[in-house]
Parts: structure tokens; sequence; C-alpha cells
């Protein structure tokens, strides 16, 4: 079908739900048009799904912001920018519905997902500072609503660790996350993915941080080689996680063994100057 025509049956199914005054679920139902198919429902991507994007943001961009379907069209504009990887068409408008949706007042959580998507793109864009404060801002908000022991506050320590790890404050990332991985573990169990990726996530720093000792070499190996144990049973072979683990174990038995070359390489030369 063209867009266009995608578009119109859209922009028809929702305004009859908004006349007749359907129920909720009809009105979400006839809302997922606009990034679905009708016949197969899987979701539109790339060229289409920004077509599309802007051919909802166009139909509704005149209403109030406080309209619901307005809110909606730019946040499916957002996502189809962002398929086709225009990125920085994107930012702009992910960053004018985080400022829409604090003039509107609305919920924490939205605010908080509205800003956890901004890092991303600022990430992907190359603007790691701007990645990071807003990263510490969603797990300081996600932890003020849920508290410590819960599994999306975990999933947002994280992503704030990973974001400290992109910029190598790997000081940061190792005192973080020996804080945080106890709670994970408990919580969410040692086999649980997000536990499996805070333990990935302190061997990388262990093991790029350029003051990193043989102890902490040795360190990082163990861990991955137990992180890599437990996803390969938990996840299966095939899963990236897997695969990513065991290329990062591979480097870090690589340079473990270069380093205690070394060392024993020097402890050669001090016993042979020895008198």
């Amino acid at each position: 079908a063209h867009v266009s025509c995608l578009a119109e049956q859209a922009k028809i199914l929702v305004a009859e739900a908004e006349e007749n005054n359907l129920d909720l679920k009809v009105k979400r139902a006839r809302w997922a048009r606009w990034s679905a198919c009708s016949l197969c429902e899987q979701r539109y991507h790339g060229a289409v799904a920004c077509a599309l994007g802007w051919a909802c943001w166009n139909t509704y961009a005149g209403r109030p912001e406080s309209d619901t379907p307005r809110q909606l069209a730019m946040n499916l504009l957002g996502v189809g920018l962002y398929q086709a990887q225009h990125l920085e068409e994107a930012l702009s408008v992910r960053e004018a519905a985080l400022s829409m949706a604090r003039r509107l007042g609305g919920p924490a959580e939205h605010i908080l997902t509205l800003q956890g998507n901004l890092a991303n793109l600022y990430g992907q864009l190359g603007q790691k500072e701007q990645a990071l404060r807003l990263r510490r801002d969603v797990y300081a908000g996600t932890l003020r609503l849920h508290g410590e022991e819960k599994e999306h506050t975990l999933i947002e320590a994280n992503n704030y660790a990973m974001n400290l790890l992109d910029l190598r404050r790997f000081e940061e990332v190792k005192l973080f996350l020996r804080k945080m991985l106890p709670v994970a573990q408990r919580v969410l169990t040692d086999s649980h993915l997000i536990t499996l990726k805070m333990r990935c996530c302190l061997a990388m720093a262990l093991h790029d941080d350029p003051s990193a000792t043989l102890d902490n070499f040795r360190e990082a190996v163990t861990t991955l080689e137990d992180v890599g144990r437990i996803a390969r049973r938990v996840l299966g072979a095939k899963h990236p996680f897997v695969g990513l683990t065991e290329l990062r174990l591979r480097n870090a038995r690589a340079t473990a063994r270069a380093r205690e070359l070394n060392v024993s390489s020097l402890a050669d030369e001090l016993e042979a100057m020895t008198p």
C-alpha cells in the first residue's frame, strides 16, 4: 500500500473512534494503525515509519499541546525519524517532547521515559556528557519513585554505569557497581540479564582502567568466565550477550597473560641483578 493510503486509513479510523466516543481499548487499537500493519500487525520501520510519523504529526499538530493524539503524534514522529536514522531531527523532536511534558506537568514516569530516550540519542550522537547527565537524573528519579530494590531501578542503574564506562570514569563505575551488584543479586538473582550486564560492566571497568593491576585483570577474567557460564546456560549459546561476553573474555585473558609475563620477566631481571 502507498504510505498516503496507510495514513488516510489510520486518520479515518482514529477520527471515527473519537467521534463515536469508543472505549479506550478500541482507541488504542485504531491509533496503532499509524505504526503497525493491520494484517500482520508488524510495526513499520525505516522510511515507511518516518513517512507515517510525519503524516501523523501533520494531522494532529494543530491541536492544543494538552491533546493526547497530538502528544502521541510527536512521539511517533520521533520514533520514525530515529528508525530512519535522522538522528539530529529525532533529537530535536524528543527535546521538544520532554519540554512539553514538563510544561504540562506530565507524570513523573513519563518524563523519566522521555529523558531515557533522549539520553540514548545523545549517546549515539557522541554527546556523552549530556547523555550521562540525563542518565544520572533518570536513575535518581527512578530511585525516588520505586526505591532501590525494584527491577526498573536496577535497569536504570546499569544504564547509568554503562554511560560512566563510556566516559572512562572507571573508579566511579567500580564504586557504584560494587554497591549495586549485591542489590541486583538479591532482588533479581545471579542469572538475571541485568545482573549479568552489571557484572560484565564491572569487569570492563577493571580491565580497561589504565591503572589496573594484575589482580584487577585476574578479577576481570574470573568475573567474565562466571558471567559467560551463567549466560550460556540461561540465555543459550546464540544470544548476542553470550557472544559479546566471550569476546571480552578472550581479550581479558590475553591482557592478563601479557601482564603476567611482564611481571615474571621483571622478577627474573631483578633476581639476576641481585649480587
